[in-house]
């Protein structure tokens, strides 16, 4: 689906005109948006921290207040989970994305998946804009394809009949980075064994005694030749102890308890998928019995125009207090439940963007430590020119005269030719 597509991607409201000069003006590294209902608020792209206040230090002062809602996640062993965000006097409705936080009117006669076919859905407890009469919605981080505008909306599972939250799919692809780095460091490691092996191999045969008793120029060439395996396998060694160290580990170690984050971290936005869930039961029982009061007071009303008598006339007053209190209790409900689902988008956005944030950081430091194996190695190569090159030179030395000189001085056995026998 295309980013400007359907229920699970509601596109983008085009930005007001004074967008950009009220952007030019933030402090560096803050952005501002506006929310389908017209509001601006601000997103931090550094630490992730959303605002509705205009940060400090800028030249202006918002226009419109309004209640303000600063959340900003707690590091935890270098990811932040579970901020909570604080709230002031006044609830918020935070529908900046795709949830909306106005839900169904109390006086609403359809109760279930479909909360009002004016404006919005509600789909597995979660109210989003209706695609058919809600504007476009603007896409928090409208020039880049980020996490937090393209998760909201649950997924049919693949493997069974149920649904997968978006949020899931995000931590899935977190987990899967971490296994994919933990992979790297094995394969590493296995590098590093064939050169522990190579070297070993080297030095044993820098060792052999064969040709040994070659003799002069060509000799000191093939002795050269021997001393250069003998060094090659420290260069080696040296590659695959720079190996261990330098890449191997780092790749294994780098965010040793990523997993326990992770994990807190989906029991965090789940407990507030659950709360919202449990708000969205309250609001359809309280919907319910409003209905029920509702029809028993039409009932008791149509039994006074058929038969006036007092008591028939109290009942119509008892009914309508019945039918106002589940009113009351209904928008009460609906209240809680607009609460529950900004405090979970609010989480959702701050979330999303630091799981961006990390897996953007774990890309460059797999790229770094690749790097590095790449300079280990050109660094390997020179060294391993470096030993052949005294063998080089040696060769160029080799004269077959000369040794042969050298040869014959040592070992001949008289310079007297034979002559002819006389009679």
């Amino acid at each position: 689906m295309t980013r400007d597509q359907g229920v699970e991607k509601p596109g983008m409201v085009p930005p007001q005109p004074a967008e950009e000069t009220q952007t030019s003006l933030l402090p560096p590294g803050w952005q501002s948006y506006l929310s389908p209902q017209g509001r601006r608020y601000y997103v931090n792209t550094t630490t992730n921290e959303t605002t509705w206040e205009r940060p400090n230090g800028s030249p202006r002062t918002p226009s419109s207040p309004g209640p303000q809602r600063n959340f900003q996640p707690t590091a935890v062993n270098g990811y932040h989970s579970s901020g909570t965000p604080v709230h002031q006097s006044e609830p918020v409705h935070m529908s900046l994305r795709k949830p909306t936080g106005d839900f169904q009117n109390p006086g609403s006669p359809s109760p279930g998946k479909k909360q009002s076919k004016e404006s919005t859905i509600t789909i597995n407890c979660v109210t989003f804009p209706h695609p058919d009469t809600m504007p476009e919605q603007q896409l928090l981080k409208p020039t880049e394809w980020s996490y937090c505008d393209y998760f909201w909306a649950d997924k049919k599972d693949p493997q069974g009949n149920g649904t997968v939250a978006g949020f899931e799919i995000l931590l899935q692809k977190q987990l899967k980075g971490k296994q994919m780095q933990k992979e790297m460091s094995e394969f590493i490691r296995e590098r590093i064994k064939i050169e522990e092996e190579y070297a070993k191999n080297l030095a044993k045969l820098s060792q052999n005694s064969l040709a040994a008793q070659e003799e002069g120029s060509l000799g000191e060439a093939w002795a050269q030749v021997k001393k250069s395996l003998a060094d090659e396998a420290e260069v080696h060694l040296k590659f695959s102890s720079k190996l261990h160290s330098e890449v191997e580990k780092p790749l294994m170690n780098f965010r040793e308890n990523f997993k326990k984050d992770m994990k807190k971290c989906d029991h965090h936005i789940a407990d507030l998928r659950k709360q919202l869930a449990s708000r969205y039961a309250s609001v359809e029982k309280a919907r319910k019995a409003l209905t029920e009061r509702q029809k028993d007071l039409e009932m008791k009303t149509q039994q006074l125009e058929i038969k006036l008598s007092n008591k028939t006339e109290e009942d119509i007053k008892k009914a309508r207090r019945k039918s106002t209190q589940a009113g009351d209790d209904l928008m009460r409900c609906v209240d809680l439940y607009n609460q529950a689902q900004s405090k979970w988008f609010e989480e959702m956005v701050t979330t999303t963007l630091e799981l961006e944030r990390l897996e953007v950081e774990r890309v460059e430091m797999i790229r770094q430590h690749l790097c590095q194996y790449t300079q280990l190695r050109h660094e390997t190569d020179m060294f391993n020119q470096s030993t052949v090159e005294p063998v080089d030179q040696l060769l160029r030395k080799v004269d077959p005269a000369k040794d042969r000189e050298l040869w014959v001085k040592e070992h001949k056995t008289g310079d007297i030719r034979p002559v002819d026998m006389e009679i």
